[in-house]
C-alpha cells in the first residue's frame, strides 16, 4: 500500500510552521530535512518562547507543577510535554528545571523516595524512567524494575500488582496502557546510554506484544480492543491510541510491515478534506498548559505526528 495522496503539500507545511517553536522544529527535522544546525537552533527556542517556556515558568520553586493530591500526576505530566515539545536537556533552563524536581520533590507514602526514582505502577514508573533518562540520567534500578514486571505475553499492566485491586487476583494480561509508557521509557534509557541486551529484549518482546494485535485488535477475536484507540490527542496522558502507537514505532526504527496496515488505514481515514487531522477528544487529565485549539478543530501536533508516520511507512514500503 502506497501513500502518494499522503505526502505533505507546501500548504500543510506552512501551517504548520506557522505555530510554536516546539512544533517548527520537529517538522524541520522529520518533514523537510532542513540542516542540522537550522534545526537545532529552532529547537533551543523551546526552552525561551511559547509553550515550552509557558510550562517552564508554571512550575513551582518546591519542583512541582499544580498544588493538591494530584500534584505528582500533573508533575509526571507536565515533565512528559516538556520531552514531547523537545526541550533540549542540556539547555539552562532543562537542568535548573530536572534539578528541582530531582533535589526537591519525593514520594513521602513511599519513604521519601526521590520523585525520579520511581515509585509502584509500571505505567507511571515507565514515564519516569523515560524523564530521567531524557533530562537527568538513566535509572539502572528502575529499568531493572520494570524489566522484572514485564509479564508472559510481552507486556505491562497496572492491574498485576494486587495493592491496587486488592479484591480481584493479579492481572496476566497486559494492557496497552501501561505497554506504550514503558515502552516509550525503555527507549529513551537506551538512548541515554545504558543499552543492555535485557532491555533491548524486553523491548523487543513487547513491540511484537502490539504488532502481533495489529496495533489495535485482540489476539483471541481479532476486533478492535477499544474504539477510543481510533481517535487521536494531544498530550495523550497515559492513554493508547493507533497515532500514539505508530509514532512510537517510527521514533524506535521499527521496520513497518503488514501488521501495521490497519493502523495505518486508520490514519489516513482520520484525515479531514482539507488534509489536516483533527484533535478527536481530550482526556480528563491536565497540564497547566492549553496548545490545541479545541475538540473537532485541526491540530498540529495530531497532523505532524500523522504526516511522520505515514512518511516512515511510506519510506519503508517502497
Amino acid at each position: 500500500m502506497r501513500l502518494h495522496d499522503y505526502a505533505p503539500r507546501l500548504a500543510h507545511i506552512k501551517w504548520l510552521l506557522d505555530s510554536d517553536p516546539a512544533i517548527r522544529w520537529q517538522v524541520m527535522r522529520d518533514l523537510t530535512g532542513e540542516a542540522t544546525n537550522a534545526i537545532a537552533a529552532e529547537r533551543s527556542r523551546v526552552a525561551t518562547e511559547g509553550w515550552g517556556a509557558q510550562l517552564l515558568a508554571r512550575q513551582s520553586l518546591a519542583g512541582h507543577w499544580g498544588g493538591g493530591p494530584k500534584w505528582d500526576l500533573i508533575t509526571l505530566y507536565s515533565l512528559v510535554a516538556l520531552m514531547d515539545l523537545g526541550l533540549d536537556p542540556t539547555s539552562k533552563e532543562a537542568r535548573r528545571m530536572i534539578d528541582r524536581v530531582d533535589k526537591r520533590l519525593v514520594f513521602k507514602p513511599l519513604n521519601n523516595r526521590p520523585y525520579l526514582h520511581g515509585e509502584t505502577e509500571p505505567c507511571i514508573n515507565g514515564r519516569i524512567l523515560g524523564i530521567s533518562s531524557y533530562f537527568k540520567e538513566p535509572n539502572h534500578a528502575l529499568a531493572n524494575q520494570l524489566l522484572g514486571e514485564q509479564l508472559e505475553d510481552g507486556g505491562w499492566n497496572c492491574e498485576a500488582w494486587p495493592f491496587l485491586s486488592p479484591k480481584r487476583p493479579p492481572s496476566r494480561r497486559s494492557s496497552f496502557h501501561t505497554t506504550i509508557c514503558v515502552l516509550e521509557g525503555l527507549l529513551e534509557y537506551e538512548r541515554a546510554g545504558r543499552k543492555s541486551a535485557a532491555v533491548t529484549k524486553a523491548r523487543k518482546r513487547a513491540e511484537n506484544y502490539l504488532l502481533e494485535r495489529r496495533m489495535l485488535r485482540s489476539l483471541r477475536t481479532g476486533k478492535v480492543i477499544d474504539k477510543r484507540w481510533l481517535r487521536f490527542s494531544f498530550p495523550t496522558f497515559w492513554h493508547y491510541d493507533v497515532l500514539r502507537g505508530l509514532d512510537y514505532l517510527r521514533n524506535a526504527g521499527i521496520k513497518p510491515d503488514s501488521r501495521v496496515r490497519d493502523a495505518i488505514e486508520t490514519v489516513m481515514e482520520r484525515r479531514h478534506q482539507n488534509g489536516r487531522w483533527p484533535l478527536n477528544l481530550l482526556h480528563a487529565e491536565q497540564i497547566p498548559l492549553e496548545m490545541e485549539t479545541g475538540v473537532g478543530r485541526a491540530s498540529r501536533w495530531n497532523t505532524l505526528r500523522a504526516l511522520r508516520v505515514l512518511r516512515w511507512y511510506n519510506n519503508s514500503t517502497c
